[in-house]
């Protein structure tokens, strides 16, 4: 799957949509996702063009990926998370489910999440 510059994450960073902002550095950027699964729901998304875990792992640099893995501990407790559990999940490819071609990563919380497949 090529990296589509006019996917809604892609329009987010510009600033063409917005976002309910929950953290943003350099690197990354969380927020809370339009449509929420579970009672929290949060996106970390990197800043760069990046499709999926496979491609960022490929080709970003070692302090973009440090930067990304260490946001989503620092998401979950912002979100004040840490202490009851939280899952973080990320969708790669069509077979995978992901539905937008910009790496992401779901964070799930406030609630019992249940078994990882059903």
């Amino acid at each position: 799957m090529p990296y589509d510059k006019n996917n809604i994450f892609a329009k987010i960073l510009r600033g063409e949509i917005p976002c309910k902002k929950i953290f943003e550095n350099d690197y990354v950027l969380s927020f809370h996702d339009i449509n929420p699964q579970k009672k929290i729901h949060a996106l970390v998304i990197p800043k760069g063009e990046y499709v999926d875990l496979d491609d960022f792992n490929k080709k970003a640099s070692d302090k973009e990926i440090t930067e990304f893995h260490k946001a989503v501990s620092h998401v979950a407790n912002l979100l004040g998370v840490l202490d009851k559990g939280y899952r973080v999940l990320s969708n790669i490819g069509s077979d995978g489910g992901q539905e937008v071609p910009h790496l992401h990563f779901h964070i799930f919380a406030g609630e019992k999440i249940g078994k990882m497949v059903v």
